[in-house]
């Protein structure tokens, strides 16, 4: 194959894309622009360096849409998936990496890739001819972002990400806190005790409640309005929804029993998530915030079992862009006014390291496609890829469009199966089986041979 794809960012969905068209015998450049152009959430030039969370979600297959999105990768030969996989740490039921190995990993893979070259600079134009994937994830530059704004015509959508701190594990009192997986989900000892959790009373969770609410907090520049995504809300954010949204939310004490005081449950309970393989640092769950970093360590400080406790990194929030991209993308993820462009990742609306990677995914091997002049079958909407490139480019109303994780209720129903709670589990095992031997068979009639 004589033509190159070009790859702007290396990000999940830009290393994914490149290694699928790659892999398919298309020479492959990507751009990034780090670590010569930094920005907010990155510390290294790495490509796929994660920086919000180390957790990939659920990895149940037959449960859970996520899970599926995860088989549906491993089926098609994902980089990210194998490499995950590869460098996974003790998470329950969920799937949580060694971040900084896991890009270390995912960097030497793709570098030594024959097919495969990398640029370090900024790209901030968009291309007028050639074959291109723009993949530049919730950070894309200002440059480019103001390119794709004057293409499109319209103010490209915004919403903030937050990203939540990470502790010292020695810094934690175990006297208070203890070591259990929610439910003691996990096939070893290893995944049962897969988290530390920090029990609260009722007056030390309104205590917090109040500090949380009362902390400084950061301001946003003038003009500017804060709209989150709903998996990825300030804990201050849930907290002014009311007084209890959290006890509901990340800090629910369902599931778990304190060995230190097995016959008092707890009010609330603030858990951590191994952050790396040696087990040195632990991130918050679900406290992604939005607070000062001097009111973050006064704040988290009043936690059982964090009043010594030392951070490796402090939250923060920062604005990601994203495509209205049921009104800009076609079918086959290319930008309607340029179609020599293909757009993937977290800037198409779509939300998480899983479902940004999968999208770079399908753009790699429809650009192969394109390249060769190779039919490939449309998605199957009934499978996980298939229902989140169906939302994002027709599906979707374009008026309320929001970023999206993959669910369930983006696949159309199976039929003659029963509604309600208790026909949940049948339901979902339909979905999921429909979903494999749909996807089984779109890899087999779409399949790419190397050139």
């Amino acid at each position: 194959m004589t033509q190159t794809l070009h790859i702007v960012g290396g990000g999940m969905a830009g290393s994914e894309a490149a290694w699928q068209a790659a892999n398919a015998g298309a020479r492959v450049v990507i751009h990034e622009m780090r670590p010569k152009v930094e920005t907010f959430a990155h510390r290294t030039g790495n490509l796929a360096e994660m920086v919000c969370s180390n957790s990939f979600r659920s990895d149940d297959d037959d449960q859970n849409a996520v899970g599926l999105l995860h088989w549906e990768m491993r089926q098609a030969g994902g980089i990210i998936m194998a490499t995950a996989d590869a460098h996974k740490l003790p998470a329950g039921g969920a799937l949580a990496v060694d971040r900084d190995p896991f890009a270390e990993a995912v960097t030497a893979k793709l570098t030594a890739h024959p097919n495969i070259s990398v640029s370090y600079e900024e790209i901030d134009s968009l291309p007028d001819d050639g074959h291109w994937i723009i993949a530049t994830g919730p950070l894309t530059s200002g440059k480019l972002a103001e390119a794709i704004r004057a293409e499109t015509g319209a103010e490209a959508l915004a919403f903030f990400d937050a990203i939540a701190p990470i502790v010292y594990s020695e810094t934690i009192d175990m006297g208070q806190a203890w070591e259990q997986s929610r439910y003691d989900k996990g096939e070893t000892e290893q995944e049962q005790k897969a988290y530390i959790n920090c029990p609260m009373t009722k007056a030390q969770y309104d205590a917090f409640i109040d500090a949380l609410l009362a902390a400084d907090k950061a301001e946003f520049k003038e003009g500017e309005t804060a709209g989150y995504f709903d998996g990825c809300l300030p804990i201050e954010v849930m907290a002014e929804r009311g007084r209890e949204t959290l006890r509901h939310g990340p800090m629910k004490p369902i599931g778990l029993t304190n060995p230190h005081d097995p016959s008092q449950k707890p009010h609330a309970v603030v858990q951590l998530r191994r952050d790396n393989a040696l087990g040195t640092l632990y991130n918050i769950v679900g406290f992604q915030t939005k607070m000062k970093y001097g009111a973050q360590t006064e704040v988290f400080r009043m936690i059982p079992g964090l009043q010594d406790a030392k951070f490796a990194r402090l939250g923060g929030i920062h604005r990601n862009t994203f495509l209205n991209s049921p009104t800009l993308l076609d079918e086959q993820m290319r930008l309607r006014s340029r179609p020599n462009i293909r757009f993937a990742g977290q800037i198409t609306g779509v939300e998480g390291y899983v479902e940004s990677a999968a999208m770079g995914l399908l753009a790699g091997r429809l650009a192969v496609a394109g390249m060769t002049g190779t039919a490939l079958p449309p998605v199957p909407h009934t499978t996980a890829m298939g229902a989140l490139v169906t939302h994002i480019t027709g599906g979707a109303e374009a008026k309320t469009f929001q970023p999206m994780n993959v669910n369930f209720g983006l696949f159309p129903p199976v039929e003659g199966l029963k509604g309600g709670r208790r026909g949940r589990k049948d339901r979902y095992k339909a979905y999921t089986d429909r979903a494999k031997a749909d996807w089984t068979a779109w890899l087999a009639a779409g399949a790419l041979d190397a050139a």
